[in-house]
């Protein structure tokens, strides 16, 4: 070893290495930043030794979806959450709502819009370039990172940067300004390109609007991680639509949080979907999909307003006439949109994210919520919300039905996720403090739905491979020595609905690079992690 590397001899653990093969009994050695051996009888003189008798001994979770964009410089202890629960690699710009490549002043009312889902850009985080895809990328490479961190471009983003809000069709100038920005996040190491078709801007894009600028994500082999345009009544069409991107782009394509929402859609629409997407898989395209293991999902208070009145501000839903017009949409079907209200009901509905006379409310669900202002209509009260909150209201929405979930985590081609949102909210989803522990606990332990390597394998192998993390995702000479130690049955997530601030117990060493990033239940005080670009063929190993 050079001065200045480390090095451990892990001892006597059933190692999973990430692929799905069985477990062997094995040592791991480690060598500066990544795993020398995996063997019996190892030795390594002079090295510390961890003992891992009756622990697991796997990679390194992979996180391809977490919203932590600006969460990385602005909150102190970023890292510890994340760590705690295992995840030593994580992606951040899904779902299309990145803060890159926008100006925080020049393009206020996107930031104002996208806060329910990555913060507001305060404090630390004023330092961070989100003006320029080179900007972003030089930042994240100068500061300490306590985990591994990569990006993805969104389209909404782009499309903002473009031409705002505008619901106009792409000119053919704006589509090669919108291709050029694309680009240039794929030359700063963006591993490829996510959509948000749901959400403005994006939900203007015609399907075929998004072939010219999904083409220089498919010459570079990134990968187009898509939130579809309905997971509801129009899941199986929203799925075709991607797939068709794919179809007559070459993408390869990964359907973000596969799900089906909607009481009446339940134990129905995801057989369709999964029927789209083997079918596509069939004749050669890459098609695959990650999930979160919850039943319930988490947005922003604007995904609720109906489509005719998507453009009206939010002062506008404090007057009599905006008020009246909310009751009147909501209650009533829109083609091709997702109505939450009709679809699940208020009572299924929580507020996450508020401030002001509604903090208060944060974990009530919007029945109980109204009833406490003494709304008569829960409509009422949303109108109320957006008036005096606008865009920067988060909810959870429990729109799933867990049978459904369990037929997506047995897919093989499906990754877990934890979608994680950084609002701030007083009352997160609790995935963002435990999707991967509460993974190996109900789908391996008590449901014994998929065996701990298959599990494992879905939380490493899988998506690092999908995202070309070279080098991560495996337990084997050569590769990162991202590394989990833990006893299968200590490893717990604490976070539920209505306690969600819970941090996962359990986990006993993480190895982030080599070094030390987790060790009795506390984080490093030196932080391991590095920025990832998708230009790394050795994975950043160094």
């Amino acid at each position: 070893m050079t001065t200045g590397e480390t090095g451990f001899l892990i001892r006597g653990g059933t190692v999973y290495d990430g692929t799905g093969a069985a477990p062997q009994r094995a040592d791991v050695l480690v060598r500066g930043a990544r795993v020398e051996a995996v063997g019996t009888g190892l030795s390594a003189q002079g090295l510390p030794e961890i003992d891992a008798a009756g622990c697991a001994v796997t990679p390194g979770f992979v996180d391809i979806h977490r919203h932590h964009d600006l969460a990385v410089m602005r909150e102190k202890d970023f890292g510890r959450i994340e760590l705690a629960q295992g995840i030593t690699t994580a992606i951040a710009g899904n779902c299309g709502l990145a803060p890159v490549p926008l100006d925080r002043k020049r393009h206020a009312p996107f930031f104002s819009y996208i806060e329910p889902v990555v913060g507001k850009p305060e404090g630390d985080a004023c330092h961070m370039d989100t003006a320029s895809y080179a900007g972003y990328a030089r930042t994240l490479e100068n500061i300490r990172l306590p985990l591994n961190m990569g990006f993805l471009a969104g389209m909404g983003a782009v499309r903002y940067a473009v031409k705002g809000f505008d619901p106009a069709p792409f000119s053919a100038q704006e589509t090669q300004r919108a291709a050029a920005l694309i680009d240039a996040a794929l030359d700063a190491g963006a591993y490829g390109l996510s959509l948000g078709v749901m959400y403005r801007p994006e939900c203007y894009t015609a399907a075929e609007e998004y072939d010219a600028l999904v083409r220089p994500v498919a010459r570079r082999d990134g990968l187009l991680c898509t939130h579809i345009r309905g997971e509801g009544d129009s899941l199986v069409e929203s799925v075709q639509e991607v797939i068709g991107i794919a179809r007559r782009t070459g993408v390869r394509l990964n359907i973000s949080h596969f799900k089906a929402t909607g009481i009446r859609n339940w134990r129905t629409k995801i057989f369709g979907a999964i029927e789209c997407i083997e079918a596509a898989r069939a004749t050669g395209l890459e098609v695959t999909a990650d999930f979160y293991p919850y039943d319930g999902g988490s947005t922003t208070l604007l995904s609720l307003l109906p489509p005719t009145l998507q453009e009206q501000p939010p002062q506008y839903f404090g007057t009599g006439a905006g008020r009246a017009a909310l009751r009147r949409e909501i209650y009533r079907e829109h083609p091709g949109w997702d109505n939450m209200a009709l679809s699940i009901g208020w009572e299924r509905i929580l507020l996450s994210a508020a401030g002001g006379a509604f903090a208060a409310d944060q974990g009530m669900d919007f029945a109980q919520a109204a009833a406490r202002h003494g709304c008569a209509d829960p409509a009422d009260y949303a109108a109320q919300l957006l008036a005096e909150q606008g865009s920067a209201v988060g909810i959870i929405v429990l729109s799933m039905d867990w049978r459904d979930v369990q037929t997506i985590a047995r897919l093989p081609y499906t990754a877990v996720i934890s979608d994680s949102l950084y609002s701030g909210a007083g009352s997160p989803h609790p995935r963002l403090y435990g999707a991967f522990p509460r993974a190996l606990r109900l789908l391996v332990q008590e449901e014994r739905l998929l065996t701990m390597e298959q599990a494992v394998a879905k939380m490493t192998f899988l998506p690092a491979t999908r995202m070309r993390l070279s080098g991560r995702g495996r337990l084997c000479a050569g590769a990162a020595a991202d590394v989990l130690i833990f006893a299968p049955e200590e490893l717990r997530d604490t976070a539920s609905y209505a306690a969600p601030c819970g941090i996962a117990a359990g986990m006993r060493h993480v190895l982030v690079n080599g070094r030390p990033a987790w060790t009795n239940a506390a984080p490093a005080a030196e932080a391991a992690g590095r920025f990832l670009r998708r230009q790394d063929t050795d994975g950043g190993i160094k």
